[in-house]
């Protein structure tokens, strides 16, 4: 009799139920990639889906692995239709997802070499390459880890670091100036949330101005800083987007990084979802000056069609990594090492982690760097567009014009008052979702609601938003009638 180890790690079953998975998906890339007849977010109420779930565990009868799967399949999100324009998440090049099932299934965990030497070697590959494609100067390091939440922690820790007046990694927080960074009005909010983990809490916010496209304003940098220190504050860093998440907005950061130097501050930038521009010839002087950042961080799970998660760390400097976390650990870490950059975990929050690099590396060399130029280039190029689409109309409005592959925009029609277009308009997009034709998301542009796309599937064309604009304009007109 096969016990159940045995059937859970036959490779004759794997090998049925792998096929049967990859022929499942492959038919459903092509299906969502031809704008197949199927809803982009099939919308259930969160409790309904819950309970479903919990009875179908709750079950003692078996479900096959077969339909299991297409049960999944059909309640999730459809990334690879063109015509989710949602959030900024990649519909990951297929090549990525069986990197991430041999991932997967080998487990190396990444925390010291000797348990990932392959991932550890290739990580360390991949982050060289990205950092001279930077054009960083030699001695730039960093580490993957999950996300650009925990990339801009790291960022911060290191800014403490090196410039908070004390080691609190091992002497803990002390009495003086309270530290604060200096942050866009428009940054995101895992900025704010990596200050209060830090214990800055939330007087160690800098809030900077923006002007009428959502960049900071270098002109008021100086009477900024004047003003946190004349607070009784001590100011230790910077932080520039380039991107903003909720516009696309690129900080200016030349200037930016030439105040940071003056004053001796910590520059970081939040680059996780426009730091690919890099590699549009035609886009990458939106990011010129991020090779001048301390510290910084680029997501492969945004615009560069990966999977979640992997976010690059870069650092200038790249001894800091051996200071920001002095872990020890004699049962995981040798106290010496020839080569610290073996043992991942001495440099990240996380101590396993998955082999995060092989995607990029499986991508880069089975297609090519040149993907990434044509994705970025096509999907800016689409916001660009569009926008002129919006302003050659009478009912809609565009919010800021786009820099980057986000487009802020809402419906305005004449029969709707001024004082009504952001209640209306989310409620639009309440309907929108319902109906399943489109997913956009919204956002709050100076306490005004706005529909917002991010163009992140390279398939998306014009003809798609003309027809989500048409779309707008039928749901709103029931929406009107029904009023």
């Amino acid at each position: 009799m096969t016990s159940l180890l045995q059937q859970a790690f036959d490779g004759e079953v794997f090998r049925q139920q792998g096929h049967q998975l990859v022929d499942r998906l492959a038919d459903y890339l092509q299906q969502a990639l031809r704008r197949g007849d199927f809803p982009v977010l099939p919308w259930r109420e969160p409790e309904t889906l819950r309970r479903e779930w919990r009875r179908l565990l709750a079950d003692p009868a078996p479900i096959s692995f077969a339909d299991l799967t297409e049960k999944l399949l059909q309640q999730s999100i459809h990334l690879h239709h063109p015509r989710c324009c949602g959030h900024q998440v990649a519909p990951p090049a297929p090549i990525t997802a069986l990197a991430e099932l041999f991932s997967a299934l080998l487990n190396n965990s990444m925390a010291v070499y000797e348990v990932g030497p392959a991932g550890t070697a290739i990580e360390k590959a991949v982050l060289d390459w990205l950092a001279l494609r930077l054009g960083m100067k030699q001695g730039a390091d960093g580490i993957l880890t999950s996300g650009g939440s925990l990339g801009n922690l790291t960022g911060l820790l290191a800014a403490r670091r090196e410039h908070g007046g004390c080691d609190s990694w091992e002497e803990g927080a002390r009495s003086g100036l309270p530290l604060a960074v200096m942050v866009s009005e428009e940054s995101h909010y895992s900025v704010a949330r990596a200050l209060k983990i830090m214990g800055l809490g939330g007087q160690g916010l800098v809030q900077l101005p923006v002007n009428d496209r959502l960049q900071v304003r270098p002109e008021l940098l100086e009477p900024s800083l004047r003003a946190a220190r004349a607070d009784g504050k001590q100011v230790i860093a910077i932080v520039a987007n380039a991107c903003s998440t909720s516009t696309g907005a690129y900080d200016p950061l030349p200037e930016i990084a030439g105040f940071a130097k003056k004053y001796g501050l910590w520059l970081h930038v939040d680059a996780a979802h426009g730091g690919a521009a890099l590699f549009s010839p035609k886009y990458r002087q939106l990011v010129q000056g991020l090779d001048e950042a301390d510290s910084l961080v680029i997501d492969f799970h945004k615009m560069m069609l990966c999977p979640a998660l992997a976010t690059a760390v870069l650092f200038r400097d790249g001894t800091v990594l051996d200071r920001i976390f002095s872990q020890k650990a004699t049962y995981l870490l040798p106290e010496r090492l020839q080569m610290p950059w073996q043992d991942i975990a001495r440099s990240t929050i996380e101590c396993t982690k998955k082999m995060m690099g092989l995607k990029v590396m499986l991508l880069l060399k089975t297609v090519g760097e040149g993907v990434f130029s044509e994705y970025v280039t096509h999907v800016y190029d689409l916001a660009r567009d569009f926008a002129t689409v919006l302003k050659g109309t009478s009912d809609f409005h565009l919010a800021v014009e786009p820099q980057a592959n986000i487009v802020c925009f809402r419906h305005q029609p004449s029969q709707v008052p001024a004082g009504q277009w952001g209640k209306y308009n989310a409620e639009l997009r309440r309907r929108l979702i319902a109906r399943g034709r489109f997913y956009v998301v919204q956002t709050a542009i100076a306490g005004e609601t706005y529909l917002r796309l991010t163009l992140m599937n390279p398939f998306t064309g014009l003809d798609d938003l003309q027809e989500l604009l048409a779309e707008i304009r039928h749901v709103g007109q029931w929406e009107r009638d029904l009023h």
